[in-house]
């Protein structure tokens, strides 16, 4: 059985401190860019939360540092993530490089811009 973590601080001072320091750099990236987002463990994973519904997801592997889902954007932004993409909606940045915070905020960016789309279509 996985363990289960009360908070995302136990989640991320779980692992062993090169992942820790990844992970923490992630959070503190899409903090930034969302700061009003709200932050809990969904299915064993750190999970940023936009009004009670999940943004972005970030995981701790013993090799990587998974983010979920990944939207699709423009040429520019495809081609920064490509060495990283792993499926249509995976990034996974190894935990023995530093983690290109610039790409996570821009992430999160895009998947903010996509909520903002999907809440307004809805409201049509």
């Amino acid at each position: 059985m996985a363990p289960r973590f009360a908070s995302v601080d136990d989640y991320i001072d779980s692992y062993p401190e090169e992942t820790r320091t990844q992970l923490a750099g992630v959070r503190r990236a899409i903090q930034k860019v969302a700061p009003h987002a709200a932050e809990k463990i969904s299915y064993g994973m750190a999970t940023f939360t936009v009004d009670g519904k999940p943004l972005i997801y970030y995981a701790g592997w013993k090799n990587h540092v998974g983010l979920y889902p990944v939207p699709t954007g423009g040429p520019e932004f495809e081609e920064a993530i490509a060495p990283f993409r792993r499926a249509k909606d995976t990034v996974r940045f190894p935990v023995n490089r530093p983690v290109p915070l610039e790409l996570i905020a821009e992430i999160t960016r895009l998947c903010l811009e996509r909520r903002t789309a999907v809440s307004e279509s809805s409201d049509s």
